[in-house]
C-alpha cells in the first residue's frame, strides 16, 4: 500500500425509455447468399451448437458450483496447481457438444461464431483483425464502425442472423447494410468485419464510420443525427491517434505504476459506446498532452483563493488526526507560496484558460478575491476518465472539473457530488466499513474524503472550480487494475498486434500451469465474482447501497501472478441509497443525503444496478473472454448463473432479479447521444436513455 500517510479507514421534458426506443429491425431472413457483396476476409465459418445455454450449465454442474463455493471459504488453487474442477466443467462440455447430433447447424439467436475448444477469433490465420490494419486511420474507422453497430442491435435487442451475414435494413433512407459476422456474443461484444450498403458495386469501399452514424441516426427519428455525426467523426480521429502513438511507443512510461499503467489503456475505449473517444473542446496538441491513451502528463494550474469566497470540507484523518482540505492542497503545491488569506486550489490545464472566458471568474479576479499562480510543480498524469489525475506516490489523486465533452458529458463536479463522496467515506466509518471487511477483507471504496471550491461573495457556487481530494491507496507493488483496463485490446508491449492485459495473463497462466484455456479462463472468472462481484451485492443486501459499479470504476487487484484477489470501487458521483433503507442509514448517519441528494426509489436502483453491475460490468466481462478467444461464453454465463443462485443469501434483490427475468433494462449510449442527454443533469431517472434487451441468463 500507498507509503504516505492515508486517511484512516477502519469510495422540451426528457423523453422516458420506452418512447426513446426506435422500432426493432429484423436480421436475416432476406440475407444477400453466401459469397455476395458482404463475402471476403472476416466472415465467419460453420456456427457452434445451438444449446450452449444447456450444455454451459451441465458443465458447471460438473465442477463450476463446488469452485465458487470453495472459493468463497478462500480455499482457490493456486495458479501454478491445476484445478480439476475448472478442467472437469470444460470436459464436460466438450462431451455434451460431442454427443449432440447436428452441432455445426446455426440456430437463430444463440447462433455462436466458433466452438467452445477454438473460439473463432477475427485474427485467426486467413482472418487478420482489422484494428491491427497498418494504416492506422482504416483501424480506427473499423473500430468505430463495430462500435456503432454493437451499439444498434443491443438497442434494438437484434438475434443473431441466420447465417454469417448480418443485414440492417434502413427504410428511412431507403438503404440497407450487410455486415459479416465474425463473432457473435451472447453478451454483446460482436466483431464484425466490413460493412457494406446493398447494391453497391462490388468494387465499393466498406461503409465508413460517419456514414453509418449518419444512417443510423436517420432511423433513429432524432433530430440530432448532425451532432452524432460530429462526435463520431471527432472520436474516430482521436482512436487514429491514439493508435499511432501506442504502435510507436507500447511500452508504458517508466515512472508509471500499475495503476497507472492500466488507466492508460484503453486505447479503444467502451466497446457499446458511439463516440468513446470523443474530446469535443480539445485542440490536437492538447488532445496529445491532456489524454491518457497517449501517456499525456503535465503540471497543474494553481489558483489562490481568498478564504472569504473558499468552499470546502474533510473527513480526511491521518494517525486519528483531522487533515484539512487546505493542509491537504498546500502539501500537493510545495514550496509555492501564496498569498496572506489564501487557499490554493488546483485546476486543470486545459480549465484554468477556459476560466478566464467565464463572467464569474473574472469577477473574483477583479474584486482580488482569486490571484493566479500558474502552472506549478511536476507532471500530473490523466486517468481512464481524463479529467481525474494522479501522480505515482502522492497521497491523493484529482478528480478535477473539465469542460470538455467526453462521451456523453461535459465533465464538471457538482457540489452535490463532492458532498456525496465526502458522506460515503463517513458513512463507512460509523460501523459500517468496519462489518464490510469482515465480510469481504479484499474490497473497498477509495475514498473522497475532502473538496474544495468557491462560490461568489454571495454564497453562490462558481461552476467549474471544484476539485475533489481522492486518497490514492496504492502504491508501486499494487497491481490494482480498472477493469475495462484490463480487457482493452491495444497495441501490446513485444506482440506488434491488438491484444488485452486479460489475454496476456491468460495466456501467461495457461502456459505455466499447463491447463486448458478454458479452464483457467473459467478459474480467473470464478475467482472475479468471488472477490470483485460478492462484495458489491453484500454492500446492497446489508445496506442498501448500491454502486454504479460499471467496469470503468472497478479496480480488481491482482496477485504476482494475475489472478484476483480482491478489489475497489471508485466514483463519487455512484451511489445508489435505496428509499427502502432510509430509516436505517438515518439511524447510522443523522442527515444522510439531504445535501447529496443519494436517495433513489428501489424501482430505479434495481434498474440501474443491474445495468452497472451485471450487464456493462460482468456481461462485458464475458464478453471480453469470449470475443478475445479466450472461453465459451455459454461456460461463463452458467457460471454466473450458479454463482447467482448462491448470492441471493446476501440480501440484494439483483441476483434473484437476473435469473428470473427474461428482459433487462440497459442503457442505451447511442439513443442518449441522438436525444443529446448529458448524463450529469437532472434528476437520475432521466440522464439516460434505457432500452428493453433479452436477458442473456435466460436466452
Amino acid at each position: 500500500m500507498n507509503p504516505t500517510p492515508a486517511p484512516d479507514l477502519p469510495a422540451p421534458q426528457p423523453p422516458t425509455a420506452d418512447s426513446a426506443t426506435v422500432p426493432r429491425q429484423q436480421a436475416g431472413g432476406d440475407r444477400p447468399a453466401r459469397g455476395t457483396r458482404p463475402g471476403g476476409p472476416g466472415h465467419s465459418g460453420p456456427a457452434a451448437p445451438a444449446d450452449h445455454g444447456h450444455r454451459a450449465d451441465h458443465a458447471v454442474h460438473g465442477g463450476h458450483a463446488e469452485r465458487a463455493d470453495h472459493a468463497a471459504h478462500g480455499g482457490l488453487a493456486g495458479p501454478s496447481t491445476p484445478a480439476p474442477d475448472a478442467d472437469r466443467a470444460v470436459h464436460a462440455d466438450r462431451t455434451a457438444r460431442a454427443d449432440r447430433p447436428g452441432h455445426a447447424q446455426e440456430s437463430g439467436r444463440h447462433r455462436r461464431a466458433g466452438g467452445p475448444d477454438h473460439p473463432r477469433r477475427p485474427d485467426q490465420p486467413g482472418h487478420p483483425d482489422h484494428l491491427d490494419h497498418p494504416d492506422v486511420h482504416r483501424a480506427a474507422d473499423a473500430a468505430t464502425v463495430e462500435n456503432l453497430l454493437r451499439c444498434w442491435v443491443r438497442e434494438n435487442d437484434l438475434a443473431a442472423p441466420d447465417g454469417d451475414v448480418l443485414r440492417l435494413a434502413l427504410p428511412m433512407s431507403g438503404a440497407a447494410l450487410s455486415v459479416p459476422v465474425r463473432y457473435w456474443s451472447p453478451a454483446g461484444w460482436h466483431r464484425f468485419g466490413p460493412a457494406f450498403l446493398d447494391g453497391a458495386p462490388h468494387d465499393a469501399a466498406p461503409v465508413d464510420a460517419v456514414t453509418v452514424a449518419a444512417l443510423l441516426g436517420r432511423e433513429s427519428g432524432r433530430h440530432l443525427g448532425g451532432d452524432l455525426v460530429a462526435r463520431v467523426a471527432d472520436s474516430a480521429h482521436h482512436t487514429a491517434v491514439f493508435l499511432a502513438h501506442r504502435r510507436r511507443h507500447p511500452e508504458p512510461p517508466e515512472d508509471a505504476d500499475p495503476f497507472l499503467v492500466a488507466e492508460q489503456s484503453l486505447v479503444l475505449g467502451h466497446p457499446l459506446h458511439p463516440t468513446p473517444k470523443s474530446r469535443q473542446g480539445l485542440s490536437e496538441a492538447e488532445a496529445l498532452r491532456y489524454s491518457p491513451e497517449v501517456h499525456g502528463s503535465f503540471p497543474l494550474h494553481w489558483i489562490a483563493v481568498d478564504r472569504s469566497v473558499l468552499a470546502g470540507e474533510s473527513a480526511w484523518t491521518e494517525q486519528g488526526r483531522p487533515v484539512s482540505a487546505e493542509a491537504l492542497a498546500l502539501r500537493l503545491l510545495g514550496d509555492t507560496p501564496v498569498p496572506e488569506g489564501t487557499v490554493p486550489l488546483p485546476l486543470h490545464p486545459w480549465q484554468a484558460r477556459d476560466m478566464t472566458h467565464r463572467p464569474a471568474f473574472l469577477d473574483l479576479c477583479a474584486a482580488g478575491l482569486v490571484h493566479d499562480l500558474g502552472p506549478r510543480g511536476g507532471p500530473w498524469h490523466p486517468t481512464s476518465s481524463v479529467r481525474t489525475v494522479h501522480r505515482p506516490g502522492a497521497p491523493a489523486m484529482l478528480k478535477l472539473s473539465l469542460g470538455v465533452r467526453i462521451t456523453n458529458s461535459r465533465r464538471e463536479n457538482l457540489r452535490k457530488e463532492l458532498r456525496r463522496g465526502v458522506e460515503v467515506h463517513r458513512l463507512l466509518r460509523t460501523g459500517l466499513g468496519r462489518q464490510w471487511r469482515a465480510a469481504h477483507p479484499g474490497f473497498d471504496i477509495v475514498r473522497d474524503p475532502a473538496w474544495l471550491a468557491v462560490d461568489t461573495p454571495a454564497g453562490e457556487p462558481v461552476t467549474g472550480l471544484d476539485v475533489m481530494l481522492r486518497h490514492n491507496p496504492f502504491g508501486p507493488a499494487d497491481d490494482a487494475a480498472c477493469v475495462a483496463g484490463l480487457t482493452a485490446p491495444r497495441p501490446y508491449p513485444g506482440r506488434g498486434t491488438t491484444s488485452s492485459r486479460l489475454a496476456e495473463i491468460v495466456g501467461r497462466l495457461t502456459a505455466r500451469s499447463g491447463r486448458p484455456r478454458l479452464a483457467v479462463s473459467a478459474e480467473w472468472f470464478l475467482r472475479y465474482l468471488e472477490h470483485v462481484v460478492r462484495p458489491v451485492l453484500w454492500l446492497d443486501g446489508q445496506a442498501g447501497i448500491a454502486l454504479e459499479a460499471h467496469q470503468q470504476n472497478t479496480l480488481v487487484h491482482l496477485d504476482a501472478d494475475g489472478w484476483p484477489i480482491g478489489g475497489r470501487y471508485r466514483d463519487n458521483q455512484g451511489y445508489y441509497f435505496r428509499a427502502s433503507h432510509r430509516e436505517a442509514l438515518e439511524r447510522r448517519l443523522p442527515g444522510i443525503g439531504q445535501a447529496s441528494d443519494t436517495f433513489v426509489s428501489d424501482a430505479v436502483t434495481d434498474e440501474r444496478f443491474a445495468y452497472y453491475l451485471a450487464i456493462n460490468n460482468v456481461l462485458g466481462l464475458i464478453g471480453a473472454f469470449g470475443s478475445q478467444g479466450l472461453a465459451d461464453e455459454g461456460v461463463l454465463l452458467a457460471a454466473f448463473r450458479r454463482f447467482l443462485a448462491d448470492a441471493t443469501s446476501l440480501g440484494s434483490p439483483l441476483p434473484a432479479q437476473l435469473l428470473a427475468t427474461p428482459t433487462l433494462r440497459c442503457k442505451a449510449n447511442l439513443l442518449t447521444r441522438l436525444h443529446g442527454l448529458d448524463e450529469l443533469v437532472g434528476p437520475v431517472d432521466t440522464q439516460s436513455v434505457y432500452v428493453t434487451i433479452a436477458n442473456p441468463l435466460r436466452s
